[in-house]
Order: structure tokens, then sequence, then C-alpha cells
């Protein structure tokens, strides 16, 4: 391909190239609200299964890990990752993960560090995968 010298080329901060935001600074922020953004997207599509009491928690679990947590972390593996990544992917998931097991937002807003704590182990486990940055 001839680009000709007359041929005027817009400079952009960011731009989606194969479904990744790449930024001009070389960071992962952009890629990672967007797919923060995708792997809800593929949640709300799903919910009715991922909440479903009569599918087993595992079987939901994989489902999430298969279907959502896929989505989101798809090309994680080109991100220059920084804790603020990390951390930007951890509420969205364990947001997600509250709502497969029932967990409701009042209650968890009101609970102590302990119940936190427990949430996450009972539903992660449960649901049969390790948190996003462990």
């Amino acid at each position: 391909m001839d680009i000709e010298a007359s041929a005027k080329l817009e400079l952009v901060d960011k731009f989606c190239y194969l479904g990744d935001m790449l930024s001009v600074d070389g960071d992962a922020d952009a890629a990672v609200e967007a797919r923060i953004r995708i792997g809800l997207n593929k949640f709300r599509q799903i919910v009715p299964l991922l909440t479903n009491k009569d599918v087993s928690l595992i079987m939901r679990g994989r489902l999430y890990s298969s279907c959502v947590r896929s989505s989101m972390l798809h090309g994680s593996e080109t991100w220059p990752v920084r804790k603020e990544n990390v951390v930007a992917l951890q509420p969205a998931e364990m947001s997600m993960v509250r709502w497969i097991c029932g967990v409701k937002n009042e209650n968890f807003a009101t609970a102590s560090r302990r119940y936190t704590a427990d949430v996450q182990n009972t539903c992660v486990v449960g649901l049969f995968m390790t948190p996003i940055g462990q």
C-alpha cells in the first residue's frame, strides 16, 4: 500500500486495534477499562443462568469463568500490567461474584472486613476459580 505525501493522517491518543484499546503512552489503562465494560456486558447477557439457583454453584462458576472472565481478560497477556490495573479489575469481578452468590449490595456495604473475606472465600472457592491478582 502506498500512501501519498499529500495524505493526512489523524493523530489520536488511543484507538481500538483487533478489539484491544491501545494508547499513545503504552499503558494498559484504556484496555482494562474496555475489557471491564466487555465483561460486564457479557455478564448481563447471561445473568439469568448465573443467578439460577437450580444450577449448581460450581457449574455457574465454570460458566462465569468461560464466558465472562475470559472475555474480561482476553489479550491481558500483552498488557504492561500495573497494580492500578489489577485494582480496577478486582471490584468489577467481585461485584459479579457477589451477584452470582446472591449477596446483596446493602448487606455488603455494611459488612466487616471479615465478612468480606468470608464472602470472597465462600463464593470464589465455590465458583471454582482464583481471584484476579492472586
